[in-house]
């Protein structure tokens, strides 16, 4: 057994030496050894160029959805942070338009306006201990907006021109003559009662008329428009150019509100 083992000893030490001469006695002649490995490999590139081909693409698609996704991500944190931001943006704008009209001392801040009774009424941070009276007048920028309807010990509802069962006496400044102001409910506003025989055009100036003490004449709403329409009864109706912007109300001017030197010391509440 041992014999055998050194037999193929022998044999094997005598391939690897022949397989040694034979290297040696080819390496002068490299280059033929070298031009049969680029043939072996210029043939076996077409059979795996798919694959490569495959491989590359795969990697590229992977990179793509990879980079894809963390794109999507930063967009969407970015989106949050905006979102947040404009939040804040816009809470603070409330703040300080609140801290704004609150420094008026003759203006009421509108503290809600509902959606169903958008058009009627509002309500204010102002009341009884502020000196709001029912029947005052409220103004936007020196002209009428509404009369107050309802007032508590802090709060105040200001019924809009705009509203369809307010009525307001006013006279036409050009032509002295008188009429009755009335809303539609849908932020539209009307002089009725006016005779379709006076000649009257649009841009006249309207204000209000003498009624009672609460609501003074000389109050200006604003102007005749283009738009009118004929009723029954020899009656002309006028559509109104409010000067108040009934749309945008933030804050009105209640006639008869106390400034700070006229309210007691004592016994009055802070407005909502």
């Amino acid at each position: 057994m041992t014999e055998k083992n050194s037999e193929r000893e022998w044999i094997h030490g005598l391939l690897a030496l022949a397989a040694s001469l034979l290297l040696l006695a080819a390496a002068p002649r490299r280059e033929f050894f070298r031009g049969a490995v680029d043939f072996v490999g210029e043939v076996l590139r077409y059979p795996e160029y798919p694959a490569v081909f495959i491989e590359r693409t795969t990697r590229e698609f992977s990179v793509w959805f990879a980079d894809r996704y963390v794109l999507q991500e930063r967009l969407n944190t970015l989106k949050e942070e905006n979102e947040r931001l404009n939040l804040v943006w816009s809470m603070e704008n409330a703040r300080n338009l609140r801290r704004e009209l609150d420094g008026f001392v003759r203006y009421a801040r509108i503290t809600l306006r509902e959606p169903l009774s958008w058009w009627a009424e509002v309500r204010i941070n102002k009341g009884v201990h502020d000196g709001v009276v029912v029947g005052a007048p409220a103004l936007q920028s020196g002209f009428l907006a509404g009369r107050v309807s309802g007032a508590e010990d802090d709060f105040a509802w200001v019924e809009l021109l705009s509203s369809s069962s307010l009525m307001i006496p006013v006279v036409i400044e050009e032509t002295r003559d008188l009429g009755v102001v009335a809303g539609d409910g849908e932020g539209g506003v009307w002089l009725l009662y006016v005779p379709e025989n006076r000649m009257l055009k649009s841009g006249m100036r309207v204000s209000t008329a003498m009624v009672s003490e609460a609501l003074p004449p000389g109050i200006p709403l604003g102007s005749l428009g283009e738009e009118r329409r004929e009723t029954s009864g020899g009656y002309t109706e006028w559509r109104i150019l409010p000067g108040a912007s009934l749309s945008q109300l933030y804050a009105l001017e209640v006639l008869g509100l106390r400034t700070p030197s006229q309210e007691k010391p004592a016994g009055g509440r802070s407005g909502l």
